[in-house]
């Protein structure tokens, strides 16, 4: 039972569907590594995924959770201890840009679409609103830097896997 204070339509733009299917072998949610920083391994998810979830924290306490989307390589890892990711055009309310220009904490889950395993990363993000920070990265309006504070990998997170993604046609090229 979930009883919501507020509720904000996010932007469906950039969500890539999948269909799920039960994993009847999957044990209970455990992690498997934890650091500061990504593993090269990590990375590697890191540079694959086109799809994640940022939250972030309102003036008031309260937690405001996004969905994120794009083709892999969108969402870089641009060091051990660095990510960035483009901002595309959504729905033009800035929730999170808002709550991270007041909280740069945040807190980023990347799903493992094909073993039901999560990749958890914390961290302090800083928002480059300037057009040179966005050059060459196609529909962006700005670029997201996160600068990461803390990594957890889960095996089995969901007893789900899911199909390959059919990729969202608002994404810019």
């Amino acid at each position: 039972l979930v009883h919501a204070d507020e509720v904000v339509a996010n932007c469906p733009k950039y969500i890539q569907r999948r269909t799920p299917a039960d994993r009847p072998a999957a044990g209970p949610p455990r992690a498997v590594a934890t650091g500061r920083a990504l593993t090269t391994a990590q990375r590697l998810t890191v540079a694959t995924a086109d799809t994640f979830f940022v939250a972030s924290t309102g003036p008031d306490g309260s937690v405001d959770a996004s969905h994120r989307g794009g083709y892999p390589g969108f969402l870089a890892p641009v060091a051990p201890d660095r990510l960035r990711w483009p901002e595309y055009p959504g729905n033009s309310m800035f929730l999170t840009l808002g709550n991270l220009e007041l909280d740069p904490r945040a807190g980023l889950l990347l799903p493992d679409w094909e073993t039901g395993g999560a990749l958890l990363v914390t961290g302090e993000a800083r928002t480059d609103w300037p057009e040179e920070a966005r050059r060459g990265v196609p529909g962006a309006e700005r670029m997201v830097e996160l600068a990461v504070t803390g990594v957890v990998e889960l095996a089995d997170a969901t007893p789900l896997t899911w199909t390959e993604p059919e990729y969202s046609t608002a994404i810019p090229h």
